[in-house]
């Protein structure tokens, strides 16, 4: 057999990394290089769609479920492929970047599932986009081992049949990875991530008696699906592995696709696996849609958004009814809570908290639910234990006493609370502490003893934006406004300063965190993601 050609695909200002050379192969790179060809073209078509749907929301201040689509929401008799025996039980899944450390603990934390983020806990350095491949590579063939530096601790895989599932989550369709190009021009960062991981591991995990499973991040409508749904297809033939293989499990975190679940799930039906309810990604994608929509629009502090809010109440039942309806997983929202070393009090009201919340989801109908810490994992599994007993699922809940209209979804002045001073602090402080750390290569960030990922800065800078152009006044009558939001930045900086130190400080990227933030903050035209300006000042 000869050899594979050379790849079209250029490396473009990356610094040689240790072993690249298993994961950037010549036939990994043609793959790439093919789904690239084939694809980004519809990505491209679909990213401009995104763009005339938002104008067409600032419109109209209203969204509606989709008539030309009311056949397959109506048609009760599709249902989407059975899920894999790795797939069937999913009541605690663990989320997490794909560094060696966290791979062998999220493998063995004792989660069903284990979310391997390539996305919004994984700042977009080549080091983690091409190390996190490795690393799983590694973990698959049972080679993958740590020591930690600073205490000395070894970190190893349990045996097999005690390890999560892996199902891996790629970069979203409006990333491109600017260390490979076709024709000098970039590559979606969702095309690399899922060609380098399929091509890799399709069939070292069949034989492990699994399979490649993704969470689709993002996503906007079920044309997005199909996208997918056609990436799928073409790279199971092109590997040569049966039709059906991958799953995917969509993530529904923008308000635009909750108007059409029943239709990503058709789209993807041999492929489909479930469907996820998050949180900060869905109130951010609330304020990027309608945030010419007014004060009924206006959101209050994150914190005070609770998945009981009735609007989230109407997207979260609504989710697990469409799923159940469909023979689909219905996933939960993610427990950030990140215990404390030092204070016992804080856990045990933070685990208080974790359990009337995955009680909560257990009671609704989920199947499962997100946690971001391997402590959190026992309180998880026993509020599902409690429900699920000895069944792998409930999918036989159908929920059929729930019903949703299109104006419940949206119905954010349902919620009795307002945005405060203190909330703004918040978001300030946050946003800073987190865009530093990513644009040091952290994707996952403890701050203030939770586990904070890109979400958490977009709905952060968002809410500052959106209280600005709302022009809403606080409770103790001070307006917000961008003087007001760069004193409180400042005094957050000065914080900060005198919190690490001189030295730590200067070390950082703590003044280019705070303009970036304030940039996307207070700037008029609102940039769709944050991490797109971002990334063109990540290093790496």
């Amino acid at each position: 057999m000869s050899a594979p050609a050379p790849s079209p695909l250029a490396i473009v200002e990356a610094e040689p990394l240790p072993r690249q050379e298993e994961v950037l192969t010549d036939a990994a790179l043609a793959f790439v290089a093919e789904l690239h060809r084939r694809f980004t073209p519809r990505r491209d078509e679909l990213l401009a769609r995104r763009a005339d749907r938002r104008a067409a929301i600032a419109r109209t201040s209203t969204l509606d479920f989709l008539p030309e689509t009311a056949q397959i929401r109506e048609d009760e008799s599709w249902k989407v492929a059975p899920a894999p025996a790795a797939l069937n039980d999913r009541r605690v899944e663990i989320t997490g970047p794909t560094d060696r450390k966290m791979t062998i603990n999220a493998l063995n934390s004792g989660a069903k599932v284990w979310l391997a983020d390539f996305e919004d806990a994984s700042a977009p350095t080549w080091e983690n986009v091409v190390l996190g491949q490795l690393n799983l590579i590694d973990a698959y063939e049972r080679r993958i081992d740590f020591t930690d530096d600073r205490t000395g601790k070894s970190y190893a895989l349990r045996p097999a049949d005690e390890l999560a599932t892996v199902v891996m989550r790629p970069r979203g369709w409006h990333l491109d990875e600017r260390h490979l190009t076709f024709e000098g021009r970039p590559v979606p960062g969702a095309l690399v991530d899922f060609g380098l991981y399929f091509f890799h591991n399709a069939k070292r995990l069949i034989d492990l008696g699994k399979g490649p499973y993704f969470y689709l991040p993002k996503t906007e409508s079920h044309l997005e699906a199909r996208l997918w749904n056609d990436v799928f297809v073409f790279a199971q033939d092109y590997v040569g592995i049966p039709q059906g293989t991958v799953r995917a499990t969509v993530l529904i975190e923008t308000i635009t696709a909750a108007y059409e679940m029943d239709e990503i799930l058709y789209e993807l039906k041999d492929h489909a696996a479930g469907l996820n309810a998050g949180r900060w990604d869905y109130l951010f994608s609330i304020v990027k849609n309608f945030r010419d929509g007014g004060a009924k629009f206006v959101l209050p502090d994150r914190n005070a958004v609770t998945m009981t809010a009735p609007f989230m109440r109407a997207y979260t039942e609504l989710l697990v009814r469409t799923c159940h309806r469909r023979g689909a997983h219905a996933i939960g929202g993610m427990a950030a809570f990140i215990p404390s070393r030092r204070d016992a009090e804080v856990n045990k009201v933070a685990f208080e908290k974790v359990k009337a919340d995955k009680d909560r989801e257990a009671a609704d109908g989920f199947d499962g639910s997100w946690v971001a810490h391997p402590d959190l994992v026992p309180i998880a599994l026993a509020s599902f234990d409690a429900v699920l007993g000895d069944k792998p699922n409930q999918k036989d809940r159908l929920r059929e006493d729930v019903s949703v209209a299109a104006g419940d979804l949206i119905a954010i002045d349902s919620l009795d609370a307002h945005p405060t001073y203190e909330g703004l602090r918040n978001a300030v402080q946050v946003g800073i502490r987190y865009i530093e750390a990513w644009l040091r290569g952290l994707g996952a960030v403890a701050i203030f003893n939770l586990m904070e990922d890109a979400a958490t800065a977009e709905i952060s800078r968002s809410q500052i934006w959106q209280w600005i152009n709302a022009g809403v006044v606080f409770e103790n009558g001070e307006r917000a406004t961008p003087e007001l939001a760069r004193k409180v930045a400042a005094e957050e900086l000065a914080a900060i300063r005198e919190e690490i130190g001189e030295e730590a400080f200067a070390a950082g990227k703590w003044q280019q965190a705070h303009d970036l933030l304030l940039h996307v903050a207070l700037d008029e035209d609102y940039a769709d993601f944050l991490t797109l300006p971002a990334y063109e000042q990540l290093t790496g």
